[in-house]
């Protein structure tokens, strides 16, 4: 376990790291309006700030096993403990950070439902395009 030692008001302190290590990390595409649109949705939720939010499209090195062109291709988060997951698997983990939603994020997490909501997002992946044209003309 590492340790910073903070100073406040004149006051040392020490502080355990592993505290400031985002509850997870998401990877999003900020060049796609649709995207932009429900990770907006998502970051104005109270625990949005328990999460770092990582704009893919910026291009910035992110790291390990993901590469910025798969993270275009797939909405992908990080956990605490470093692991990656992607698609529906990764929106089950987002949504079970957030009180409303964790009913969904554990029900989509649950096989054989797990496995149908991974279809359902590999049937909008090819359909992404067209809606992207579509909600950069609204």
């Amino acid at each position: 376990m590492s340790e910073v030692h903070v100073v406040a008001h004149g006051v040392a302190h020490s502080r355990d790291v592993s505290r400031s290590v985002p509850l997870l990390t998401v990877y999003f595409d900020g060049s796609c309006p649709l995207c932009r649109r429900e990770i907006a949705f998502y970051r104005r939720l109270p625990q949005a700030a328990l999460i770092d939010w990582i704009d893919v499209s910026a291009g910035p090195d992110l790291g390990g096993a993901l590469s910025c062109e798969a993270a275009m291709a797939r909405f992908h988060v990080r956990d605490r403990q470093g692991r990656l997951f992607s698609g529906a698997a990764a929106f089950s983990r987002l949504w079970r950070v957030f009180p409303g939603w964790r009913w969904l994020g554990w029900l989509s997490a649950w096989p054989p439902l797990s496995w149908a909501f991974e279809g359902a997002y590999r049937l909008f992946l090819p359909l992404r395009p067209t809606l992207q044209k579509w909600a950069r003309r609204w």
